[in-house]
């Protein structure tokens, strides 16, 4: 099916906006998958990022907004305030990429970013010549830059290009581990690399797609199933409520990973009263409450954003603990047969939950696995280099994808 382009036209309400950014993923993927085939035309689909980008630029802004960031969408029949930068931001580099050679698009984005080549340089001396067995990294705030709304964080062309690159030529088994689902929004529904070009590990890896598009999941007993499918059932009952719907349409959103529930109570623009947000947060507290009143098999954590609702899992020892991405490290060295005692190995993460998918590998392979990390947290960059010594820190994601397309 031959897909419509995309027009310049007038948004008011956050659902056009999320519409519209799905369709520019639907053109960024089919450019993708042309550079990779072998097919000429960079320039298809450039007047259609081009209309977008001019549709996202026209809303107007938020009056209120000294910094002039903000811009007015409607939600729920009522104005909110949202800061589009990244989408802004992602369309224009796509743009400069789509009309400039690599190494001119590589020194614009050294306009953008301070030190830009000598951070990318640091890491292409320590990795350089090496062809990895596992390649292990995050998403959000890693290889791709931060948004504050998963739904409408579309991967960039140019980022896909890079990172597909590197995956297809410089690696065994590249891996994109993310706590965000699969699908329904998920990390396929803002991936614009083309099919197959790197293991989707979602839900914390709990569930992943391999490179030959088969979904597989990790084992999780029935009765905590049936738990945690009770409290999916009841909350997405809740947020279909007229009042509550738009819960769904901020930040994360609703999302039904596998083993896990997010659930949005507000995001980084404010755009829902304080009121309202804890008022959900007491609401999903009780549903918990009411579905496991005992506390043995889901946890709660609210970052102030989003609630995470958490199935336990016993551990050798008998005690419970969530799963976190050093227990999916492990699981997908079982299921893919990555065999991690032999190296070498990249993992890349961002933050402190990122943190066990690299003690994991040196666990499994300490004098052959090698880390980049993004970040300008002190604390985080000298834990970083005292787990794995042959690690590099920068300060951008896109100095970690550029080094990674220049190795490739």
């Amino acid at each position: 099916m031959e897909r419509l382009p995309i027009e310049k036209q007038t948004i008011y309400t956050l659902l056009e906006f999320y519409e519209l950014m799905a369709k520019t993923r639907e053109v960024k993927k089919a450019m993708a998958e042309d550079i990779f085939a072998g097919r000429p035309g960079m320039e298809n689909g450039r007047q259609d990022l081009k209309n977008a980008l001019d549709t996202l630029l026209e809303i107007p802004r938020d009056g209120a907004d000294p910094a002039g960031l903000r811009q007015i969408l409607t939600l729920d029949g009522k104005a909110v305030a949202v800061d589009l930068v990244y989408e802004k931001t992602e369309l224009l580099k796509d743009l400069q990429f789509i009309d400039h050679d690599e190494p001119a698009f590589v020194e614009f984005l050294g306009t953008i970013h301070p030190d830009f080549e000598k951070h990318v340089n640091q890491g292409v001396e320590l990795l350089q010549g090496k062809r990895f067995r596992a390649f292990i990294t995050d998403r959000d705030g890693t290889v791709n830059n931060y948004c504050g709304r998963y739904r409408s964080s579309i991967q960039s062309l140019y980022n896909a290009v890079f990172l597909a690159r590197f995956a297809k030529n410089a690696c065994e088994y590249p891996i994109l581990l993310t706590s965000a689902p699969l699908a329904s929004p998920g990390v396929v529904d803002v991936s614009v690399m083309p099919t197959g070009a790197m293991i989707l590990a979602a839900s914390k890896g709990r569930e992943y797609l391999g490179l030959d598009g088969r979904r597989h999941a990790y084992h999780i007993e029935e009765e905590k199933q049936a738990v945690l499918d009770a409290f999916n059932e009841r909350i997405a009952s809740l947020l279909q409520e007229p009042e509550k719907s738009k819960f769904t349409l901020i930040g994360s959103g609703l999302q039904f990973k596998f083993g896990q529930t997010t659930i949005a109570r507000q995001d980084i623009s404010r755009s829902i009263s304080e009121e309202e947000s804890l008022a959900l947060l007491r609401e999903i507290e009780d549903l918990v409450g009411f579905i496991d009143p005992d506390g043995q098999h889901l946890r709660i954590e609210d970052t102030g954003l989003d609630v995470e609702v958490i199935l336990t899992f016993e551990t050798a020892e008998g005690t419970l603990k969530d799963f976190d991405k050093g227990d999916s490290v492990r699981y997908l060295d079982a299921t893919l047969g990555i065999q991690m005692d032999k190296g070498p190995h990249l993992v890349c993460g961002d933050t402190l939950s990122d943190l066990p998918m690299l003690e994991t590998a040196m666990q499994k392979n300490p004098d052959e696995t090698y880390g980049v990390f993004v970040t300008k947290n002190p604390e985080l960059d000298a834990r970083v280099r005292e787990i794995c010594p042959r690690s590099v820190v920068v300060p951008q994601p896109d100095m970690l994808v550029t080094m990674l397309g220049r190795l490739a």
